[in-house]
């Protein structure tokens, strides 16, 4: 099936309806939808305002906040002045530690005097990354750990040496504490509770957010209508089992409501949830059993593997992402003993299918 007929499958209960700049949909009793544009081939992030009270005062909580950057401040500002129905912000809640969740954390919580909610995990990662040290997605173990995966372009890798600042320059540092959410925790978000979800793959310790009472879940990147999540393994943790950890994160979905209401982080607020889960199954099944054909023929560097998954056109940006997913496929048929991985006189892993 194609992503149309995927899509088909899911419902939209607003149809094409998005939240205006600067504006708001409301989506459930004391829940905001917000859309704020990002500086990417993936456009947008859905951000959330959920009717709350902290320690007394009524008001608003945050999920999400965009890249630091001066249109998504704008439109905050412009959300502040016309969709907070003359209430603070009480506190900021993040999914996980990229960018586009939590950029702007620092900001909005100075703003509002308002507390962090996020993972441990993500909060120091965020913290060690918005320094000026390289991260995921630039630097020099950045480079060289995708030269050992076959990406052996040098006008390429020389640009990934030069990202050093790419997390830092859109993520203005995190506030100097913070409250940890971890799995099962009960959040009281005004007159409704939350439970916590942790998920691995995508992020260190992504938290999505679900609402028995209001059959709603806050899915962050865990569960996206359109798109299948980037799960990727990186130079920090190189030798990740991610996209197993990922499709084990799925699994503690199954057992909510086949009709919950889901709230993702890109892509339109859907129902379908169950009916999600099988489609990114299947997705992952089936790049999985292109993968081993493909080492089945000869043995793959994650870089010869991309158009096997990839069937479009790739900037850096998207191949420094596209290398992560790949490495973390292969290291799924690794782990699964279906291939074995060795390496070459030149450094790059290759993985061999098992006869």
């Amino acid at each position: 099936m194609n992503a149309s007929e995927l899509e088909r499958a899911l419902t939209y209960p607003l149809g094409d309806q998005l939240p205006a700049l600067g504006q708001a949909l409301t989506v459930a009793p004391g829940i905001k939808w917000l859309r704020i544009g990002l500086p990417f081939a993936l456009d947008h992030i859905n951000l959330w305002l959920v009717r709350d009270e902290w320690d007394g005062q009524p008001g608003w909580a945050i999920v999400d906040t965009c890249v630091a950057q001066p249109h998504a401040r704008e439109q905050w500002q412009q959300i502040f002045e016309r969709e907070l129905e003359g209430l603070p912000v009480v506190r900021v809640i993040v999914t996980h530690m990229h960018p586009d969740h939590i950029g702007n954390a620092r900001w909005l919580c100075e703003r509002w005097n308002a507390p962090l909610f996020v993972s441990a995990t993500d909060y120091l990662t965020a913290k060690l990354f918005s320094g000026d040290r390289g991260s995921e997605q630039g630097g020099a173990m950045a480079a060289e750990f995708l030269r050992q995966h076959g990406l052996l372009d040098e006008a390429a890798l020389e640009g990934i040496r030069g990202r050093t600042s790419y997390y830092p320059s859109l993520v203005d540092g995190v506030p100097l504490e913070y409250i940890r959410m971890q799995d099962g925790d009960r959040i009281q978000l005004g007159q409704t509770e939350w439970r916590c979800i942790s998920g691995y793959g995508h992020a260190p310790e992504h938290i999505a957010l679900h609402c028995e009472a209001l059959n709603v879940l806050i899915s962050g990147d865990m569960v996206l209508p359109r798109i299948s999540t980037n799960v990727s393994v990186h130079a920090t943790e190189p030798r990740a089992n991610a996209l197993q950890q990922f499709l084990d994160s799925l699994r503690k979905y199954e057992p909510l409501a086949a009709d919950t209401y889901v709230l993702p982080s890109h892509g339109k607020p859907f129902m379908g949830l169950h009916e999600r889960l099988r489609q990114l199954h299947q997705h992952h099944r089936d790049r999985l059993a292109d993968l081993l054909a493909a080492c089945q023929a000869k043995p793959m560097s994650a870089h010869d593997a991309l158009p096997v998954l990839f069937h479009r056109p790739l900037d850096l940006h998207q191949t420094t992402f596209a290398m992560g997913e790949s490495v973390a496929h292969l290291h799924k048929l690794w782990a699964d003993g279906a291939v074995t991985r060795t390496q070459d006189e030149n450094g790059v892993y290759r993985f061999a299918a098992v006869a």
